[in-house]
């Protein structure tokens, strides 16, 4: 029979995973607990079965008269719920045996008739509550260690408080704080969720899951381009209102690899696989880049940026960008705005190019700006001082070309270069030497301005001063 139970408990712990050393202890408890309900059971005494042969002994605990018992310290006990405080009763404490000697513990002869059919209950009460714990401590282990991992599940039941998900050994919990606007959690269809949280109850584990977390868009990222599962290209970062719009910067660590193409793949089916399982959310994939100019104007797309200015002790951008482009670098209700300052976090004040040039117009372009920062001494294509912040010991900005020497203005044409007559006609004699015909208004046609190109675009998202 003592055989029997240890071939049981080996095949439990094949079954169901549990350690055989738990198994003996718990059996070892349940076995105490039978014998305390015996008669004439002694007080102090502990039940040890032979891991080999399975041979159960009894061992007494003799203390002379007088001497303070050793027990293991333990937490104040909690009072069940609806159990009078004075009429509760704590349990007898664990005794310390690694605290006493062979002479002072003593064998008990105990035989199985003496177990009866209340005792015999008692220890499978034990051993079954046993089992219960120690597969809700591997439960435990199991998801506590997967905390960011994203996980399939089906949904079992939903309402406007929570939805519970099966994941096959657990049922884990998707709160209304962790849902996405307008989703539907339909019975019995398959869902991918987020870990963020489990915790620890008498039930088992709680498992939280999360659909709106930002995690989400890196883990279906992982799961459907190879080449950042293989940290060939990596997630910088990510900004995300969950169900209408998400922004992400990737980089590549390794030279050739285009992370932004590798992220939306062949005509676009890595990204598609994405939005798909994200029910329409629209994904937006840059480039990161450690130039705050470049990265600003990248994180503001689709729209168009004309320039950025920057200024990096306040860690705030100024972003121009065209009239009709407005619209489209705030977004709905500033979403693209608030996305672009979350995901570089940079402070963006976005302005067309009206407004900036009637801003400019007022500027006496001064050697100091706002606060006591000099500006940049280069004279751009427009005629215009550039606005940037200078480096610290120059008179010119961080961008290249700019501290370059400018070549002199032309010089004015001579005080008695008188213009060419003009007839009534409104046409100039023939003469070798006269200026090109005018139009029709009289007036000699002036040369075509050349256009200054942009601080910082949307195609290329850099800084160009040519």
């Amino acid at each position: 029979m003592n055989r029997e139970i240890i071939e049981a408990i080996k095949q439990i712990e094949r079954e169901k995973g549990i350690d055989s050393e738990t198994l003996l202890v718990a059996l070892e408890d349940a076995l105490l607990a039978a014998y305390r309900k015996t008669p004439g059971a002694v007080d102090w005494a502990r039940v040890d079965i032979d891991r080999e042969s399975g041979e159960m002994q009894v061992n007494q605990l003799v203390l002379p008269e007088g001497v303070e018992l050793k027990t293991l310290p333990r937490p104040e006990p909690e009072i069940p719920e609806g159990v009078d405080p004075e009429e509760f009763e704590p349990p007898p404490p664990d005794i310390d045996w690694s605290a006493y000697g062979p002479d002072e513990i003593r064998p008990v002869s105990v035989t199985t008739d003496n177990f009866g059919r209340i005792a015999a209950q008692t220890a499978k009460q034990v051993i079954l509550q046993r089992i219960r714990e120690a597969e809700r401590e591997m439960m435990y282990e199991e998801y506590v260690d997967r905390v960011g991992e994203i996980v399939n599940g089906i949904i079992q039941q939903s309402d406007h408080r929570y939805t519970l998900v099966d994941l096959g050994r657990v049922e884990a919990l998707l709160p209304a704080s962790e849902q996405v606007p307008g989703e539907r959690y339909d019975h019995g269809a398959r869902i991918k969720a987020v870990i963020v949280d489990v915790r620890s109850s008498n039930k088992g584990p709680q498992v939280i899951l999360s659909r709106r977390s930002d995690e989400m868009i890196k883990r279906l990222f992982e799961l459907e381009v190879p080449e950042i599962a293989d940290g060939l290209v990596e997630i910088r970062n990510v900004a995300r209102e969950a169900g209408w719009r998400s922004k992400i910067a990737v980089i590549s660590n390794v030279q050739g690899v285009d992370p932004v193409g590798a992220c939306v793949g062949p005509r676009g089916s890595r990204v598609r696989m994405v939005v798909s399982e994200l029910r329409g959310e629209k994904i937006d994939i840059i480039p990161f880049n450690d130039e705050p100019a470049r990265y600003v104007a990248k994180a503001l797309s689709p729209a168009r940026v004309r320039e950025v200015l920057v200024d990096d002790e306040a860690r705030q951008a100024v972003v121009v960008v065209p009239d009709d482009q407005l619209s489209l670098a705030i977004g709905k209700e500033g979403m693209n705005a608030r996305l672009a300052a979350r995901l570089t976090g940079w402070r963006i004040d976005i302005k067309s190019e009206s407004t900036f040039a009637s801003e400019e117009e007022g500027d006496d372009y001064s050697d100091e700006l706002e606060g006591g920062v000099a500006r940049c001494a280069h004279i751009l294509q427009s005629g215009r001082r550039c606005p940037n912040a200078v480096v610290p010991g120059t008179r010119f900005c961080a961008l290249p070309g700019h501290d370059q020497p400018q070549p002199d203005p032309p010089a004015p044409p001579a005080d008695d270069a008188a213009p060419a007559p003009v007839d009534g006609d409104g046409e100039a004699p023939a003469d070798d030497g006269a200026p090109a015909a005018a139009d029709e208004s009289g007036e000699a046609p002036a040369e075509a301005p050349t256009e200054a190109p942009a601080a910082a675009t949307a195609d290329d998202g850099g800084a160009t001063d040519e």
